[in-house]
């Protein structure tokens, strides 16, 4: 009984993990079932192809969903209750277009909208929201988790407590997925879904539903109707996007988190600034290696299934500037931000309502979180008037297309980035994470409008002052800004000289390709380096109880920058770069493989997947028994699970 109890019960301190030997004997026993179930059935006067796909859908169903209950338990229910009612919706939002009912659909899906959004605010945000609520006005109130309580009229009195709010696993992305499904449905886009349990299949599949890819219904949904293929050379492929996915989140993350990452974020002040700023480096390398390890694990089980989920990651620390970052990192969440969120505002093409009210909302919540009223919402206000001067129709005349595309475009795009900040997380520094990678695309739309005087002006101004402001006030956060602002300086000099000598010449066509090869490789460091001091705030917000992010993720923010941007003890970076010389090697090693020619690397894959099946199978064996050096003795999870 204990062992069909440990087989079926829930366990919090044990859930499914890809990491786990657990999950591994879970899907094979399901992928036997899987192939048994396409195999050759008897048609009983049915279309045979057509009954296994239902068969096929149906048992995937309640795969996912005994996988999701071993995961997160009882909330299982919220999975179905959103699968139930945007099924419904979307069924009446189609009848409602095809009886011409103009306004009706509209209803619906603001309906939709409302039980969705509303769902993932209660679970996800009650403790940011009740905070604010108590800072602003003095209240007192507390949490209180309705589902507890009606669970507990249900059950055993007192089983559940009412006192906190725990977050379900995955539902920020399970959540995106129904309200695109039913916003595609509204725009013409896809047909519903006739099945309930064919939609429910959709929202629930297992390889992706606690961590993403975030798959639309127009990119998934076609695929539950088309004939199971899975071919030699995909088999291969799809076992190389397995043990890939394992190597990058056992080998690599886990070993930089729990040797060091770990070590220096629950205390910053134990360390000194060199280490303090290489841990920073070694989590933008961690984080990446854990999140798109989930992902090519979860490509790579779907793929044996004959499912094929949407790229999630492209080589992201390769980018030249900030925009190019967030369209390589997390894919699926920024194609959906652009389609249902950037684009509805407006995009480059105008501001209206939409974009005013999310201006406001920041601007409040930033004012009420700080008490910074006057030195936020006075400079707001005005702000928002000049814009509504720029945004009437004789001045966008004057100003050209152009500029009011730019003008439009970074309103917009500000406000994506701060709820894609706080889509990550109930805390101040996932807005301030948001906001502060909203304003480096920006400024970097800016920066590339200017001729070269106005760049190097620009940038010998905002030098001079941050030394300035480091002189006066002795800071740390000054250094920090002054330091990185001159070595930014330097690399603009040097262009700015570069395009002064050249610009009236006829210039050697090898030299033109050395500065352009050595001009991408600064921008692509610049860069790294910008989203990897964002990442101070990412992080801080992680792993932390609700009901305390905020204070404790702003006081491990701030000892962070105090340490890297006070002094330094120079004299313990050859010991510190000693005694953690595997953790170094391995960031050098991951870091050079992930530069590495996306030609190469999709060579080796493709040279893998076409090796025979026994040479596969030894090369898998010895993967393992690899990967399994490196196993810590407490799994690590998944970072995006917490989302």
């Amino acid at each position: 009984m204990n062992f069909f109890q440990h087989i079926f019960a829930f366990n919090p301190d044990s859930p499914l993990l890809f990491t786990q030997f657990y999950f591994w004997a879970f899907f094979a026993l399901v992928y036997a079932l899987f192939a048994l179930i396409m195999s050759n059935l008897p048609s009983e006067g049915l279309d045979t192809s057509n009954r296994r796909l239902h068969l096929r859908n149906v048992y995937l169903l309640f795969v996912s969903w005994f996988f999701y209950y071993k995961t997160s338990g009882l909330f299982l229910l919220i999975l179905a209750f959103v699968t139930l009612s945007d099924w419904l919706i979307a069924g009446r939002i189609k009848s409602a277009i095809s009886n011409n009912k103009s306004q009706i659909p509209q209803i619906w899906l603001c309906l939709s909208v409302v039980i969705d959004l509303g769902l993932l605010a209660y679970f996800k945000y009650a403790y940011f929201f009740t905070n604010m609520i108590n800072d602003l006005f003095g209240t007192g109130f507390r949490v209180f988790d309705i589902f507890a309580y009606v669970g507990n009229g249900f059950a055993q009195a007192g089983r559940f407590s009412v006192d906190t709010i725990v977050l379900p696993v995955g539902i920020s992305f399970y959540i995106f997925q129904v309200i695109s499904y039913t916003a595609d449905v509204y725009r013409g886009r896809i047909q519903p879904v006739k099945n309930i349990l064919d939609f429910g299949f959709y929202v629930s599949f297992f390889p992706q539903l606690v961590a993403g890819p975030i798959v639309r219904a127009e990119e998934f949904i076609p695929q539950l109707y088309k004939p199971f293929r899975l071919s030699r050379r995909w088999f291969g492929v799809a076992v190389f996007w397995i043990i890939n996915g394992l190597a990058k989140k056992i080998i690599m993350s886990d070993y930089l988190a729990v040797n060091l990452i770990d070590r220096v974020f629950d205390n910053p002040l134990l360390f000194s600034g060199f280490e303090n700023l290489f841990a920073l480096f070694a989590y933008s390398l961690q984080v990446y290696a854990d999140f798109s390890g989930y992902t090519d694990i979860a490509i790579g089980v779907a793929m044996l299934m004959g499912f094929y989920l949407p790229m999630n990651f492209n080589s992201p620390y390769k980018s030249q500037n900030p925009q190019e970052f967030w369209r390589r990192w997390h894919m699926s969440l920024g194609r959906w931000l652009k389609t249902y969120l950037y684009i509805p505002l407006g995009g480059n093409r105008r501001i209206g309502f939409g974009t005013y009210f999310w201006l406001s909302l920041i601007a409040f919540v930033s004012a009420a979180l700080t008490g910074w009223w006057w030195q936020i919402l006075v400079p707001y206000g005005l702000f928002v008037i000049v814009v509504a001067i720029i945004n009437t129709a004789h001045l966008r005349e004057k100003l050209g297309e152009k500029r009011c595309k730019l003008l439009y475009s970074n309103l917009n795009s500000f406000i994506t980035q701060v709820l894609g900040g706080l889509w990550h997380g109930a805390s101040w520094n996932f807005i301030i994470w948001g906001g502060i990678n909203g304003i480096g695309m920006i400024v970097n739309k800016i920066w590339r409008e200017m001729n070269w005087h106005v760049r190097f002006v620009s940038m010998t101004t905002l030098t001079a002052s941050l030394i300035a402001a480091d002189y006066i006030w002795r800071l740390p956060i000054w250094r920090l800004f002054a330091v990185w602002a001159a070595i930014v300086w330097v690399g603009a000099a040097v262009r700015y000289v570069y395009w002064l000598v050249t610009r009236d010449r006829v210039i050697n066509s090898k030299i033109l390709i050395l500065n352009s090869q050595l001009s991408k490789v600064w921008a692509i460091l610049q860069t790294f380096t910008f989203i990897t001091f964002t990442r101070l705030f990412f992080r801080s917000s992680s792993n932390l109880d609700p009901a305390t992010a905020n204070e404790v993720a702003w006081e491990t923010a701030k000892n962070m920058v105090n340490q890297i941007g006070g002094a330094w003890n120079n004299t313990i970076i050859p010991d510190f770069l000693w005694e953690y010389r595997w953790v170094v090697a391995m960031f050098v090693a991951g870091i050079c493989i992930h530069w590495l020619p996306t030609n190469w690397k999709r060579r080796y894959r493709l040279v893998f997947s076409a090796m025979p099946i026994w040479l596969i199978v030894i090369a898998v064996c010895v993967a393992m028994v690899v990967i399994y050096q490196f196993v810590t003795a407490d799994m690590q999870p998944f970072i995006y699970f917490q989302f």
